[in-house]
């Protein structure tokens, strides 16, 4: 495989996907450019132009839906699926062909996310649906050929299946959601592929918009928080600066929970606030509308939030017979309406003691999206905080489209200097965004720079902590299995390339006959290596199962000591090495890049 010639940053998001670039073979000390590649795209029927942002959703038109020849890209005459700009514009019209939200569906545990279910809750024929992999795989396979077509002509080498890229995901994301986006980039050709945090992704794009001033704009001593609430999650990150031999040195110190709560919650919300003013008037919407209005709010929205002069933005509706509607309605979505609903609805003020609300769960519900119980971000932040031993940020970093409103920084900001302690701290200040919605993709390429020592590194470990489940020691008891403790064999922040022993416990291990070895995960900071939790329900959750027959003869049970080793690429290693005569068995399972796999 030829040396890639550019460096791509891919930021994979819920409602928008963007793409950024940089030559890989740069002269050490010569300024590196990093370019947004413009994305070709269907922007209405049979008219593609190019747009720094994909939106990232796809329609699957019917028969009569759009005709052939409106569906046809520069690259593919026989188009069958429309993804981006046309697909969000058009699907607000048909909401039950439209697939959106595919991120948030990749990381959803109660449903198979390798079967054919978006759109969600559709009666379209099941040939046409798309699992939540392949959604996001057509997202990226839209990509590829779009940069193939621009920029690859007939050099194969400049193809970007020959290039390297760092693919973007929440910090939040746990280990199979990471394998999912994965999965997803192999389905679509990508092979040379590196996950990459997207609060530190955010944080990198800073760094590289600053130059050298950044040193200036941070201090040792500084804690800053990356806020980055997307179209689908919200994340927390916690960065603290220190100084070693004279130099700032960047650490991620805290990752917060995956928080199913963004603008999609947010859309809704908005769509709810119409309809009930039109409910008022008279008009009442059914389901199918609803989801039309939510589209539609989606599009308000950000219109709204890219252009400061505007105070409103049309909102149409679409009729549905004359018992309803007679015909088409339209509205407006105000600038004011917004601020109120997005501000007081989503980031109330609030304590820094606030925990987010529970509330009575109904015993049954509808199987969808599990988005959060109380959508109040700043309850949220308060928690996270909290459990960070209640340090309050000195700065903090905001990234997501959202956060072009004023009023929302401004509401956070304030709430975090009013939760300082010290009363006579200075203010927490906000350090400028280069862009909200293009910033994770052009972090993630100076990430790729990074790596090949031309730019500064963030330092950071694993982004929870790591369990295998081992039966506990008791008499057999008939018809009650021992019971399974979760021993900890990869504390939260440990670092990439580093290992830990266990030489001072002694485990039994069963070889020659097929086994299974349950690694389990939580986002608690405070156990360590060789830690032994024996209640685990509900703070710990399974993450994967490895079944295998380790070699040996059959059903021997060997004293094993643990070795774990974190790679550069992101696998948890677990040897266990034998007591008796040192034989070694190596169990693998990636926490950050490719698919789980055992030896």
């Amino acid at each position: 495989m030829a040396t890639p010639t550019y460096i791509i940053g891919i930021d994979l998001g819920t409602t928008n996907s963007v793409v950024a670039y940089t030559e890989a073979d740069i002269v050490p000390g010569q300024p590196s450019d990093i370019n947004i590649f413009e994305i070709p795209q269907l922007i209405d029927a049979g008219v593609v132009e190019d747009r720094d942002m994909l939106p990232s959703f796809l329609l699957v038109p019917g028969e009569h839906d759009v005709s052939e020849a409106a569906m046809a890209l520069p690259w593919d005459e026989d188009n069958e699926l429309i993804v981006g700009e046309f697909a969000r514009n058009r699907g607000a019209e048909l909401p039950h062909r439209l697939i959106a939200s595919a991120k948030s569906w990749l990381c959803h545990p109660l449903v198979d996310r390798s079967q054919p279910i978006l759109p969600w809750s559709s009666t379209i024929e099941t040939e046409s649906k798309k699992s939540p992999v392949e959604a996001s795989a057509s997202i990226l396979e839209h990509i590829r050929d779009a940069w193939n077509y621009t920029m690859a002509e007939d050099d194969d080498d400049l193809r970007i299946e020959a290039q390297e890229i760092l693919l973007t995901v929440p910090a939040s994301f746990d280990a199979v959601a990471r394998e999912l986006t994965v999965k997803a980039a192999e389905m679509a050709g990508l092979q040379n592929v590196t996950l990459l945090e997207e609060p530190q992704a955010a944080f990198y794009a800073w760094i590289e918009s600053m130059g050298d001033q950044w040193r200036e704009d941070v201090a040792k001593g500084d804690l800053v928080l990356v806020c980055d609430v997307g179209g689908g999650t919200t994340d927390f990150s916690l960065i603290e600066i220190t100084e070693e031999d004279g130099q700032l040195v960047l650490e991620r110190i805290a990752v917060g929970d995956h928080l199913l709560v963004g603008g999609d919650n947010m859309d809704l919300a908005l769509a709810y606030s119409l309809a009930q003013q039109m409910a008022e008037k008279g008009t009442r919407l059914d389901n199918w509308q609803m989801r039309g209005l939510w589209h539609s709010c989606r599009q308000a929205k950000e219109r709204l939030l890219a252009d400061a002069d505007a105070e409103e933005y049309p909102v149409t509706i679409l009729g549905r017979g004359s018992s309803l509607i007679g015909g088409t309605q339209k509205t407006q979505l105000t600038r004011d309406s917004v601020n109120r609903v997005l501000v007081d609805g989503f980031f109330p003020k609030c304590e820094a003691t606030t925990m987010p609300a529970q509330g009575n769960r109904v015993g049954l519900q509808e199987l969808g999206l599990s988005y959060e119980s109380d959508p109040s971000v700043t309850h949220h932040l308060a928690k996270f905080l909290h459990q960070n031993n209640d340090r309050i940020p000195s700065a903090v970093l905001f990234n997501g489209g959202i956060m072009k409103a004023d009023p929302i920084r401004q509401r956070i900001t304030d709430l975090l200097s009013e939760w300082t302690p010290d009363g006579d701290a200075p203010a927490v200040r906000e350090i400028t965004s280069a862009n909200f919605d293009l910033s994770v993709a052009k972090g993630a390429t100076y990430y790729g720079l990074a790596r090949k020592g031309r730019g500064v590194r963030i330092r950071y470990g694993l982004n929870k902590s790591y369990y295998i489940g081992i039966a506990a020691s008791m008499p057999a008891v008939p018809g009650i299995p021992a019971p399974t403790k979760a021993l900890c064999i990869a504390p939260f922040g440990m670092e990439e390339g580093s290992q830990i022993l266990l030489e001072d416990r002694e485990f039994a291990l069963v070889v020659g006959q097929p086994a299974k070895f349950d690694f389990l995960g939580s986002s608690r900071h405070d156990d360590q290596s060789g830690d032994v939790i024996d209640d685990w329900e509900g703070e710990i959750r399974a993450i994967t199962e490895i079944e295998t027959t380790l070699d040996g003869e059959a059903g021997s049970i060997i004293p094993v000591t643990l070795e774990i080793q974190v790679t550069e690429v992101g696998t948890l290693a677990l040897w266990c090495v034998s007591k008796v005569d040192g034989r070694r068995w190596k169990l693998e399972f990636n926490v950050r890049e490719q698919e789980a796999f055992e030896n």
